[in-house]
């Protein structure tokens, strides 16, 4: 599917379908998203949707050295980054998701953070961390309990959707926690 804009039916098709976990050992940050859209469920890439500013806040906060194309993702393990998510089943909204999804992906989450041992883990989206791990009154930054003993740094979900954070906010605290791991 690469290389090409999806179709209506493409779209339509990709409901349910899953997205591989882009990961490695040792990573300096794990990136954790929600779960995939129909878009990255339609062309196997995560944050796959044109107006999802994932990959412009990496480049701003300066983890990568261009802003790279969904279709580049494997050149973030070369960084020392990846990505998973809470729940691997692509919905065209997060609210599609139930409280259960969310509590089974954080315990699915903490057997990969013991498996893979990234340095941080950077979740997207504060309402998915807040429900899979009953942290009511977490807030974005830097958590005060690890996970498996990864220290936890809560970002916005930087879907298009998201109007809540503009592009520059994003990209301030994508670089507070870049500065926290690379220092």
């Amino acid at each position: 599917m690469y290389g090409r804009k999806p179709t209506k039916e493409d779209l339509y098709d990709a409901v349910n379908r899953t997205v591989d976990d882009l990961i490695d050992h040792n990573l300096k940050v794990l990136f954790c998203g929600i779960n995939p859209g129909l878009y990255s469920g339609a062309t196997g890439l995560h944050f796959a949707r044109p107006g999802n500013r994932f990959w412009k806040a990496l480049y701003g906060a300066g983890f990568t050295g261009r802003q790279l194309d969904p279709s580049e993702e494997h050149e973030l393990l070369e960084g020392g980054c990846g990505i998973t998510c809470f729940v691997g089943r692509t919905t065209a909204r997060a609210d599609e998701l139930s409280a259960k999804e969310y509590i089974e992906g954080g315990k699915v989450l903490v057997r990969k953070l013991e498996k893979y041992r990234p340095r941080t883990l950077a979740v997207l989206g504060i309402g998915a961390f807040r429900t899979a791990f009953g942290k009511r009154d977490a807030a974005l930054g830097l958590q005060p309990e690890p996970l498996a003993d990864t220290p936890v740094w809560l970002l916005p979900n930087p879907s298009g959707l998201n109007a809540h954070y503009q592009l520059a906010d994003l990209v301030r605290l994508f670089t507070k926690l870049r500065e926290a791991v690379e220092p």
